[in-house]
């Protein structure tokens, strides 16, 4: 008898059969292919809500019952120039997971200006992206397939200041959402770390300006026998539209993160890719790195280098993308820096570079700490914070420059899986509000705390990701 892990694992090889049909690339007119399901329990007043809190854990998959209703909550109806929003999981796991809706203004900062429920919960709610136009918001749940629901939720913020939940989907092929990128006429590129069980391989999922799904890529025979020749599961993402290439970085196959284990299956791999085709071009091997999870091209920089982070090695690699090895092979990954024992096997180190491409910042989850680099210089690198310093954080992970770079916003909390898991991280589920110091350096000093927040009305709060909205000038306001 097949293994929960080898049922998962041939499950997932048959999927991928199912796209090895070419289709054409962006800008066919075929059918979306998302789908989108309802709990598979309906919601029965009295009955459903015991369940669920009484319910054990399920060997991978979860009993899927509706969430809790929400507690009331007051809106504000201040109107903040900054704006976070922070895509974040109810902390007991039955209430439904929402978008919080923040100010960063100075006089105001920390008011919760908004709630936005999604109709879900338990889905660990993972990245946040925002398109181009600042309209919308999508964010991905990491567990949500655990429970048979869509994996990501899509947000109307046309009215910044009261979002509301859209849409919801899945993909057929893939599940885990991950990094998720705007495209310029509209719509997204989001990386799939699993497959539709939550093994390798992922996907790399194309949606239009409605975000419906159009494709799952690869789709074309070789990319195929790409992923499925080895681990594909994309965490990180970068694109340069000019240049016509795509970026993403193989991290981790979600389901061994999950009981039963044999441990935790880690890449050392990112993936080149045409743009205008979505085809792989080549394989790039970073050496023991263990777990490629985060990768982003270097704003101006005339190579079109990118930094990729080694989790495993604690240490930053550099990408040149059109360079060539000495077997001829597009794409070389050369050391840049080393962070030291504080950054390895620290499960997660996840990167944000300034938009003038001389700033680099770096967070150690389990290191409890926020690194920074001046990369002016690639082949003069100088570290800007005190490797020493206790920081006053716990579990940093997700970090965001804000327009203005004069603040990094950093969420203390990476993934806690629960009793189904290898994986829980310690966090402090704040959001971290630091100064940036005029040498690039840092100065902690404000912080939202969720968890104090919403621990009487939700069990907690976890906020993993954030965006910026800085309308300081009504004419030119910024998304990030």
């Amino acid at each position: 008898m097949l293994s929960i892990l080898q049922t998962a694992a041939v499950l997932g090889y048959l999927a991928t059969l199912v796209s090895a049909t070419p289709t054409n690339t962006g800008s066919d007119k075929r059918s979306p292919l998302g789908i989108s399901l309802p709990p598979l329990i309906p919601a029965i007043p009295g009955v459903t809500e015991p369940l669920a809190s009484n319910a054990p854990p399920l060997p991978i998959l979860q009993l899927p019952t509706p969430p809790l209703d929400s507690p009331p909550f007051t809106a504000s109806d201040i109107k903040p120039k900054k704006i976070g929003y922070f895509w974040t999981g109810s902390g007991d796991n039955i209430h439904k997971d929402f978008l919080a809706t923040v100010s960063l203004d100075d006089d105001t900062f920390g008011t919760i200006i908004y709630l936005t429920d999604v109709p879900s919960s338990g889905n660990s709610p993972h990245h946040l992206g925002t398109s181009l136009d600042g309209k919308t918001l999508v964010g991905g749940g990491l567990l949500s397939l655990l429970k048979t629901q869509d994996t990501a939720y899509y947000f109307d913020v046309s009215n910044p200041y009261r979002p509301a939940f859209k849409k919801s989907n899945r993909g057929i092929l893939s599940s885990i959402v991950d990094e998720i990128r705007a495209k310029p006429e509209g719509g997204f590129f989001i990386t799939y770390m699993g497959s539709a069980v939550g093994t390798s391989p992922g996907r790399l999922v194309e949606t239009d300006a409605d975000g419906n799904i159009l494709h799952e890529w690869p789709e074309d025979v070789n990319g195929l026998l790409n992923v499925l020749g080895e681990q594909f599961s994309p965490h990180g993402l970068s694109i340069d539209f000019n240049k016509g290439i795509i970026l993403t970085s193989d991290f981790v196959v979600p389901l061994s993160i999950l009981k039963p284990t044999l441990g935790i299956q880690r890449a050392n791999t990112l993936r080149l890719w045409n743009l205008s085709t979505r085809t792989i071009i080549s394989t790039i091997t970073i050496p023991n790195g263990g777990g490629i999870q985060d990768v982003k091209f270097i704003p101006g920089n005339s190579e079109s280098a990118a930094l990729a982070t080694a989790v495993h090695l604690g240490q930053v690699w550099i990408i040149y993308p059109f360079r060539r090895d000495s077997n001829g092979k597009q794409g070389v990954a050369e050391l840049l820096f080393d962070f030291g024992d504080k950054a390895k096997d620290s499960m997660a180190i996840y990167s944000d570079i300034s938009d003038d491409g001389k700033l680099a910042y770096f967070t150690f989850t389990l290191g409890n700490h926020v690194a920074a680099l001046d990369i002016s210089d690639l082949n003069n690198v100088k570290r800007l914070d005190d490797p020493n310093e206790t920081q006053p954080i716990i579990g940093p992970h997700y970090v965001k420059i804000s327009p203005d770079k004069k603040n990094l916003l950093v969420t203390g909390y990476f993934v806690q899986a629960g009793d189904i898991s290898v994986l829980n991280t310690p966090g402090d589920y704040k959001a971290h509000w630091i100064d940036i110091l005029p040498n690039g350096g840092l100065s902690f000093n404000r912080t939202v705390d969720f968890e104090a927040i919403f621990t009487k009305d939700r069990g907690g709060a976890r906020p993993h990701s954030s965006v910026i909205f800085d309308l300081t000038d009504p004419a030119h306001p910024k998304y990030y």
